[in-house]
């Protein structure tokens, strides 16, 4: 049901409710009015008849029946005359006003007064004087009826005119609905005119400013969207690079390492039996030769410490554990003066090789940071944990970190760290890298055994 239709039924109660309160109080003002026209009538014609029916009842019943009969109806009076026989000799003629018309029986009998009767005795009969409302009930009656049609009327006008203002009151509601259906539609460039009415204006701004912010929320949820697939699109890409990079380190490292590093083994072999044969016929050609072994040994050496760097070959053939714990031997030959501890408490878990990649490469990072930038004198490496994370800590006595937060964690010069940062965040890991109790700094990653999408 329509507001309009609404309020309109709404009125129409009312108003027949004021109507029908009218409609019974004047009912009771006829009720009254009948009742005291026939006392007043039937007062005034009992008056009359006894000063004189007496008169004319000594000259004999003739006389009386002359004098009545002469007399005729006495207004909303009934009178008769009856012997003592009780036979009837008289009755009044009934009245002309209005004749053959008579009020609905429930009219007559919702506002007829109580009968009225009142008797005069003489000697050989009595009269009966009787009251009689039927002609102000009638008269009552008419007055009802153009009452009542002319309260039908009001209550037509006054919902006809009520029907009209409500439809131009809620007229401005029907755009307000048509508006808010084309929002739900999906078109949110819809705004409304000034509405008339204090009411519907007010909607109506509410509703422009309610678009407007909800254009900008869908913008800005759009802009955020936009940029979640191409932060997404990124980190897909910097994986992809990721991994061709390491596939192109393995290849890399194993070319230096089976055949770069067999021709460098045949090179200094040959140099060598070279320099045993030429040892008593030239000492000159001798010394080259153990200059050209020497010179493959250096390469050799040199070699076998870049395959590390590259790919770790051992982190594929023997795990984690024993990858850090090469990094370490490694580093302990090549900085003797330095102390490197390695503590690994891990469970019998398998680790995917992305993540045993990626801790590989921060315990990498946090060595080289350490010795090159921090001058540590001890470096500590721990691995523990299992499912659900694992945890990697490396920890240095160095210098320590700048007060610049965003330097220690990826600022200008910091790009092994930015990167080992976002390669972290891109296997749903966590990175951190604060100082450490007493000194230095602590490089920690935390990183669950199966890489998660960190979304």
């Amino acid at each position: 049901m329509s507001l309009r239709l609404k309020i309109n039924l709404l009125v129409s109660v009312l108003t027949l409710l004021f109507l029908s309160g009218v409609m019974a109080l004047q009912l009771q003002n006829m009720r009254e009015s009948v009742r005291e026209e026939v006392v007043a009538a039937n007062r005034v014609a009992s008056q009359i008849l006894k000063r004189t029916a007496w008169v004319y009842a000594s000259q004999g019943t003739g006389a009386l029946l002359s004098f009545l009969e002469g007399m005729g109806r006495v207004r909303s009076t009934d009178i008769s005359l009856v012997n003592v026989h009780g036979a009837e000799l008289y009755h009044s003629p009934p009245s002309p006003y209005k004749a053959g018309r008579d009020a609905p029986d429930w009219f007559e009998q919702m506002i007829s007064p109580p009968p009225s009767e009142q008797f005069i005795d003489f000697p050989g009969g009595r009269m009966v004087v009787r009251a009689d409302a039927s002609r102000a009930i009638i008269d009552a009656w008419d007055d009802a009826t153009v009452l009542m049609g002319s309260a039908l009327g009001l209550l037509a006008a006054v919902n006809l005119v009520v029907f009209w203002l409500v439809g131009r009151a809620v007229r401005p509601f029907g755009r307000i609905v048509d508006a808010l259906g084309e929002v739900e539609a999906g078109r949110f460039g819809v705004t409304l005119p000034r509405l008339p009415g204090i009411e519907a204006g007010a909607i109506g701004a509410a509703f422009n400013r309610m678009v407007l912010q909800l254009e900008d929320h869908i913008e800005t949820e759009r802009r955020a969207v936009r940029a979640e697939m191409q932060l997404s699109d990124s980190r897909e890409l910097a994986r992809w690079l990721e991994q061709h990079i390491e596939q192109e380190r393995r290849l890399i490292a194993r070319e230096l390492h089976d055949e770069l590093g067999q021709s460098v083994t045949a090179m200094r072999s040959m140099a060598v039996s070279v320099a045993q044969r030429m040892k008593a016929q030239d000492p000159q050609a001798e010394q080259a030769a153990r200059l050209i072994a020497e010179e493959c040994s250096r390469l050799y050496d040199a070699m076998h410490g870049m395959i590390p760097r590259l790919a770790p070959l051992v982190l594929d053939q023997f795990g984690l554990g024993e990858a850090l714990a090469d990094l370490v031997e490694r580093t302990r030959r090549a900085q003797p003066g330095v102390h490197v501890a390695l503590h690994v408490d891990m469970d019998n878990i398998d680790v995917a090789p992305d993540t045993a990649l990626a801790l590989y490469r921060a315990a990498q990072e946090g060595m080289t940071n350490a010795l090159r930038h921090g001058q540590a004198r001890n470096v500590r490496i721990e691995l523990t944990g299992g499912a659900p994370e694992l945890r990697l800590a490396v920890t240095d006595d160095g210098r320590g970190l700048p007060a610049d937060a965003a330097a220690r964690l990826g600022g200008p010069g910091h790009h092994g760290l930015r990167w080992l940062a976002e390669r972290v965040e891109g296997l749903g890991g966590h990175f951190g890298l604060a100082p450490a109790p007493g000194g230095g700094a602590c490089l920690e990653v935390k990183l669950p055994p199966v890489p998660q999408d960190p979304r």
